[in-house]
């Protein structure tokens, strides 16, 4: 099957014949990581309402990695372009699309039908790289609601990063919490949703506490404005160590990301009216939970998974004047994407990128 260079793949874009031009994308042919293969696929035509994506650069999730080992959607249809967290150029646009035009660079919305309010059904199911074809190939095709113009201060590569990890942290803080000034937050580990709640809330004022198995990680946490680190693995029962660190008052917010038994610890860590976000479960789907602390502190417990488009589009005006930088730890090309699989699964300090195309 013939492919073509980015360059002339651009050029061949203009011309109506597109069916007839071959792009290289990643599929995943079945769970695991040995199944994740490079491919030719057609360059797909967008409908009426559609823009056509010259994909730049994608960024990982740690939901990319439970994707892939069957965790996290076990009837996911085979085979599938992975990656949902993208950054590109609109090069065709289909004849009813108004709100964007050729040229533009835009960040697709990992929830695509999530425009705005709560979600009334299954829009956080809808998914690049679950139930909708994604974003890790040189193009993509996608409804122009499911897509929001990019900051112009931010490269390709950070820009990649903030649909899902910096949105779930902005709209766990900012939008649902309410964060406020001088209000202390928790943040677990450090990888692209913590480091991101860690810049948001410092950028607001708030003070940060992060945790980490790692002390390196956790003093380049405080270089990224953490005022404290507690390294789990020395300080197992790490929630003391934070009422230690508030007075015994415990914390304002906290972004839970492990699940299971930390959410308890997080119960103990937590102030009288805090709220504790729950955004991921890497200790486990499932917890054994008090409830009488839950009663006697009238804890907010909250799910969050990523945001709509309309906390997008005022997260990335808010950054376009804190001008906020997101964290990446490395950058991947396009051929090295199984390397950046594996980096995922070691675990990373901020965001992992893959470079798809030059602009």
């Amino acid at each position: 099957m013939p492919s073509c260079s980015f360059f002339v793949c651009s050029y061949l874009g203009e011309l109506e014949n597109k069916e007839s031009i071959y792009m290289k994308a990643w599929e995943l042919h079945g769970f695991g990581k040995d199944n994740l293969k490079l491919v030719d696929k057609t360059v797909p035509n967008p409908r009426p309402n559609e823009v056509l994506l010259r994909i730049h650069a994608v960024s990982l999730n740690y939901r990319d990695k439970v994707i892939m080992e069957g965790n996290y959607n076990p009837s996911l249809s085979f085979p599938m372009v992975q990656v949902a967290d993208a950054v590109g150029e609109i090069v065709d646009a289909g004849k009813d699309v108004t709100r964007f035009s050729k040229g533009e660079r835009v960040v697709t919305n990992y929830a695509t039908s999530w425009i705005d309010g709560e979600p009334q059904g299954d829009e956080v199911v809808h998914t690049l790289g679950n139930t909708i074809s994604g974003a890790l190939a040189e193009y993509a095709v996608l409804d122009e609601k499911a897509v929001v113009q990019a900051p112009q201060y931010l490269s390709d590569e950070e820009a990649s990063t903030l649909p899902c990890a910096g949105l779930t942290a902005w709209y766990a803080l900012v939008e649902k919490g309410q964060l406020k000034p001088n209000q202390t937050v928790l943040v677990q580990g450090t990888g692209g949703v913590s480091i991101y709640g860690l810049q948001i809330a410092s950028a607001l004022g708030a003070r940060v506490i992060v945790t980490s198995s790692n002390d390196e990680k956790l003093k380049r946490a405080q270089s990224l404005g953490a005022a404290h680190g507690i390294n789990y693995v020395k300080a197992p029962d790490w929630e003391r160590a934070v009422l230690d660190i508030t007075s015994q008052k415990g914390v304002d917010h906290i972004l839970e990301i492990a699940g299971g038994k930390s959410l308890v610890q997080s119960i103990t860590a937590i102030k009288a009216g805090g709220q504790i976000t729950i955004i991921g479960f890497l200790d486990g789907f499932t917890t054994d939970m008090p409830i009488l602390p839950l009663l006697q502190k009238q804890i907010l417990l909250r799910g969050v998974m990523v945001g709509p488009r309309r906390a997008l589009e005022d997260m990335t005006q808010a950054f376009n004047k804190l001008k906020l930088r997101p964290v990446i730890d490395t950058v991947y090309g396009f051929a090295e994407t199984s390397r950046a699989y594996e980096h995922l699964y070691r675990g990373a300090f901020g965001k992992i990128v893959i470079r798809v195309s030059a602009t």
